[in-house]
């Protein structure tokens, strides 16, 4: 394990440290922002995307009192990107945050997952319970069959005709056809980020974007699941997880409130904050009462 200092954006809120974890013969990039024994251990969306957009935004966490962690997962970012597609599986994503927590020594951290990062951090829960003194759901579901329905729910409020579209270019494999890229641009700022103008650290995650790891695990675009998580189902072992859950959700996101609501139902210690101008990035959309939502969380569930 090697301290770095890569070039970040001028934009960018440097971190206090950055590490080099081997994994498995690969090298993943650590941002570390803060000090002290309370570890934020933050789990961004994709899969696929650098974690830009999630180490923003919750960076400012250190500013109270939190350490915060966030990383590229492998093949993203300033991480290693092997072209080896069988690695691109949720079991060894879950070994990777494990791996993580112990070779930084971090302890039992406070998790957060962001959107895919609910997926990876329901089955890290799962898988080591031991791990995390609580968890941050954040824009996520239990259950991507559920979610696959809410998608169709949400394409048909673009219509008949566009859906026949859409079905239309994805059996042709013709997504890229600028009809087809016009509707989902749509429900992008309808569900995924409901602001104007998309903050350069979003950009950046997008741009950014692994489409071998995408779609190997999710598919092509955010609203067509055909990779290997489309069965991927936890919602019955939810009460197995003894931690206390915050679990947070726009009232647009594509991952919907009633995905919230379900999810809550049956955790043993539940939060559920449900923000009404937010879609699927309330940090961007709602900072002020996102931060003060995980915040306030946070301090409730300090030390143990």
């Amino acid at each position: 394990m090697a301290a770095l200092n890569p070039p970040l954006p001028a934009d960018a809120r440097p971190p206090d440290e950055t590490f080099r974890v081997k994994i498995d013969g690969h090298e993943v990039q650590v941002y570390s922002y803060g000090r002290g024994p309370e570890v934020l251990f933050c789990l961004n969306g994709g899969p696929g995307l650098p974690c830009d957009y999630v180490r923003e935004t919750h960076s400012v966490m250190a500013d109270h009192g939190y350490r915060v962690v966030v990383h590229d997962q492998l093949g993203t970012g300033r991480s290693d990107k092997p072209k080896d597609k069988s690695l691109w599986t949720l079991a060894r994503y879950v070994e990777e945050v494990e791996t993580l927590r112990r070779t930084l020594g971090l302890g039992r951290v406070h998790l957060l997952g962001q959107s895919w990062g609910t997926w990876l951090g329901f089955e890290y829960l799962l898988t080591h319970p031991n791990g995390a003194k609580s968890f941050i759901c954040a824009n996520g579901t239990a259950e991507i069959p559920l979610h696959l329905r809410d998608l169709e729910r949400l394409r048909g409020a673009l219509g008949p005709e566009t859906v026949a579209m859409m079905a239309r270019h994805e059996a042709e494999g013709t997504t890229d056809h600028p009809a087809y890229q016009g509707a989902v641009q749509v429900l992008n700022y309808r569900h995924v980020c409901r602001l104007d103008h998309w903050p350069p650290a979003l950009m950046r995650s997008i741009d950014g974007i692994n489409m071998d790891i995408y779609g190997t695990m999710w598919g092509p675009n955010e609203f067509t699941c055909t990779g290997n998580l489309k069965d991927w189902d936890r919602l019955a072992d939810l009460p197995r997880i003894e931690q206390p859950c915050l679990v947070l959700c726009g009232h647009h996101d594509e991952l919907t409130p009633d995905s919230a609501a379900r999810i809550a139902r049956r955790l043993k210690k539940p939060t559920l904050k449900i923000f009404r101008n937010s879609s699927h990035m309330p940090f961007f959309e709602e900072p002020a009462d996102y931060i003060a939502t995980l915040r306030s969380f946070l301090d409730q569930h300090r030390g143990g």
